[in-house]
């Protein structure tokens, strides 16, 4: 029994994988520094990456691991760094952007977050470090820090290559978790556009030698594939996106059984467009990691209009329930519930009731899901509603009176409050409850430790107008930048919570840059590159501010050569409270 205990726990005496190992679970068996002596750490040493860009808000959000001695991390503009971890001594650099041909540098890099990276090997000499950057799955030689050229093309793999729809191309596609690997084969989600230009979120599996697809598990239902009847719109599949795997996926290596949690249907807050109940958005799926057959699945949220898709990689843990040792698999939402399942069924291990909620939506063409799922235990981690009781004490008589009235104009009281042209107030907010770095579980005693977030949002819901046969470039902006820009920097570009205001923005970027910007993306904001040049030229008139340029009249065109783009009849926008 003792050497049994010995070899479990000997996986948590590294971290060669984001999240510590396989489990997902964060635990490190090591005891030299404790509680007792924390205090007493020093600084060993410091690297400096040298790319920040503070005035953009750059941000390191890798989980680095360390395999061999070596520690492997990216930078802000995902250069990826092979440090010897004892001494922080640099072993090599690799910059996918030179990589790419010098024509195609400027306007054409996603320069996407990035949350960690992969290592595999053969288990001889062939050692790979596999992580995402701009729009490709790269392959690098972790000896040396040089592309692989026999993967894909050149060491690369496009992550559009494979994706079923008319116009994906052109469609931001990205990964800003780290790949999994099971034995062969690099398995990957992608994360996506949140409106309705995103692209699929099929999950594909390729192998680690060759970079050619070896499985893809189609996340929005093909005719014929089982979750097809969920959808209303049988050509559902050919338009609609996301129901993507951006969070990453945890691997049960001895079951060899992939858990990989899925995002919301696009566009996140209206469902006009997909009704139904839409399998598999929301869900927890368990496929074979070797085949990517369907296992089983279960839906946290049906028909998602709340952007209230599982926010982290879920946990391996293994639970005394009804005096029987469980294998289990635990996942935390942003709605601060955790659910637990058995690994191999699906079963839940506590009650999971379908509850009646309100859908009465006064969005044309919404059809809101008559019932959801509530977990009975464990209790939520978090408050999921937030009422007059639940303001400030403190602030001042005219402070709490301000807040009071601007709650009172809200829609608010519950988790699943349809959207409204009022205002609703999401709370817990869309970065959680449970947010995307997950939960860590301590394996001997079973107990999990969550970081929580009770931040609140508004989400309020505007028309857009779509009768308008004439218009000059600013008003062209100002249409585009409603149904593409405000979501997030609000209709007044002065920004809210993790989105930053735009206000100005014409003291750093000319016509030309700017375009440049939007064709990429950065970080956060996903690439535009799908629009129309026109329409990027009005963006661009309507937001820096171009007086002389928006004067121009245009004939608008809403027909794009994308099904999508004929999809949107509601424009949303989201504020903190």
């Amino acid at each position: 029994m003792f050497s049994c205990k010995n070899n479990e726990l000997s996986k948590y005496n590294g971290w060669e994988k984001a999240h510590g190992n396989s489990d997902g679970n964060k635990y490190s068996f090591l005891s030299e520094i404790d509680p007792n002596n924390v205090q007493q750490l020093q600084v060993a040493w410091e690297f400096h990456t040298g790319d920040a860009d503070t005035a953009a808000h750059s941000q390191i959000q890798c989980n680095p691991i360390i395999v061999n001695g070596t520690m492997y991390c990216t930078s802000p503009q995902l250069k990826l760094f092979a440090l010897d971890a004892a001494t922080g001594k640099q072993k090599w650099v690799f910059s996918p952007f030179d990589s790419i041909p010098g024509a195609q540098r400027v306007g054409h890099f996603i320069l996407n977050n990035n949350r960690g990276v992969t290592y595999w090997t053969d288990g001889k000499d062939d050692e790979r470090i596999f992580y995402v950057a701009d729009s490709y799955l790269q392959a690098i030689d972790a000896r040396s820090g040089k592309l692989i050229q026999s993967f894909g093309n050149g060491g690369k793999v496009d992550l559009h290559s494979g994706l079923q729809m008319e116009g994906v191309q052109s469609l931001f596609v990205t990964a800003t978790s780290p790949p999994s690997v099971y034995k062969g084969l690099v398995i990957t989600g992608t994360r996506v556009s949140e409106a309705m230009d995103a692209a699929p979120g099929d999950i594909r599996a390729y192998d680690a030698r060759t970079g050619k697809i070896v499985w893809q598990f189609h996340t929005i239902p093909h005719p014929g594939e089982p979750g097809f009847e969920t959808w209303e719109d049988h050509d559902a599949w050919k338009m609609v996106g996301g129901a993507n795997n951006w969070m990453g996926m945890t691997i049960d290596e001895q079951r060899g059984i992939a858990y990989i949690p899925l995002g919301s249907a696009s566009m996140d807050f209206y469902g006009g467009k997909r009704r139904g109940s839409n399998l598999y958005a929301d869900c927890l799926l368990a496929v074979d990691a070797a085949t990517g057959k369907h296992l089983w699945h279960f839906q946290y949220i049906h028909h998602d209009t709340w952007d209230k898709d599982p926010s982290s990689p879920p946990v391996l843990i293994t639970v005394t329930h009804d005096g029987k040792k469980i294998d289990a698999i635990a996942q935390t939402s942003k709605n601060g519930y955790i659910y637990l399942f058995n690994r191999d069924t699906g079963a839940p291990l506590f009650p999971i009731k379908e509850t009646p909620v309100d859908t009465t939506s006064e969005l044309v063409g919404e059809k809101i899901w008559p019932t959801q799922p509530i977990p009975q235990k464990p209790t939520p981690f978090v408050r999921q509603s937030l009422l007059e009781k639940d303001l400030n004490p403190y602030l001042s008589p005219d402070e709490y009176a301000d807040v009071r009235n601007k709650l009172q104009s809200y829609h608010t009281g519950n988790l699943f409050m349809p959207q409204s042209k009022e205002g609703t107030i999401i709370f817990p907010g869309f970065d959680g409850g449970g947010e995307w770095g997950g939960p860590a579980v301590d394996p001997e005693t079973g107990i999990l430790y969550v970081n929580a977030n009770e931040m609140a949002w508004i989400l309020k819901m505007f028309d857009v107008d779509s009768t308008k046969q004439q218009e000059n470039l600013g008003q062209a902006g100002l249409r585009l930048y409603n149904q593409n820009c405000m979501s997030c920097h609000g209709p007044d570009r002065k920004g809210s919570g993790n989105y930053p205001s735009i206000l100005g923005v014409e003291s750093k970027y000319d016509p030309r840059t700017f375009v440049e910007f939007i064709n990429t993306g950065r970080r956060m904001m996903p690439s535009f590159g799908h629009l129309s040049q026109d329409d990027k030229d009005a963006i661009a008139a309507y937001v820096l501010s171009l007086q002389k340029e928006q004067q121009k009249n245009i004939q608008v065109n809403y027909r794009r050569s994308i099904p999508f783009a004929e999809f949107p009849t509601r424009s949303p926008v989201t504020t903190s409270f």
